[in-house]
């Protein structure tokens, strides 16, 4: 009998924790893509804007009062309108997903290609690929270019 009750009592607490981190986590006003972008229009009289981490998400201040938000990272972070005075004028969670649209991701053993085929495939630099990774996709790219270059039949 005290088994059966150790295992009541422990799944009724993983239930209990579990709701408590779903309720005390912030949900995202403004989901984004990595590396796509979104408008988000900004209060009258915002004259200071703060992105807590732009690692994640970055923004740029356009004409007529919107900002353009860009997914950089996955994660959460948030963005702060504030006016002359220092007043709080917007405060967004804006959370930053994985890739959308046509990514192919192929694994070799432990190390993984991702592929971004949209209209036909190419390799695709993302987060968490390692500097050799990353040094033969420019190798790879300054190689067609130069070989683009070649090609053509400007004067030089």
């Amino acid at each position: 009998m005290s088994l059966l009750r150790s295992v009541i009592y422990g799944s009724l607490v993983l239930t209990v924790l579990g709701s408590a981190a779903a309720i005390g986590r912030p949900r995202a006003d403004v989901v984004v893509s990595l590396d796509q972008a979104k408008l988000l229009r900004l209060p009258d009289k915002t004259a200071t804007i703060v992105v807590g981490n732009p690692l994640i998400a970055d923004a740029s201040l356009q004409a007529g009062g919107q900002i353009v938000i860009t997914g950089k990272g996955y994660g959460m972070t948030n963005i702060i309108a504030l006016d002359r005075a220092g007043n709080v004028l917007m405060n967004k969670n804006i959370g930053v997903e994985g890739p959308a649209g046509h990514v192919v991701v192929v694994y070799k053993g432990v190390e993984r290609e991702t592929y971004s085929c949209t209209p036909g495939c190419e390799r695709r630099i993302t987060l968490g690929d390692g500097k050799t990774y990353f040094d033969t996709i420019i190798m790879q790219s300054n190689t067609r270019s130069g070989q683009a270059e070649g090609n053509s039949s400007a004067p030089k």
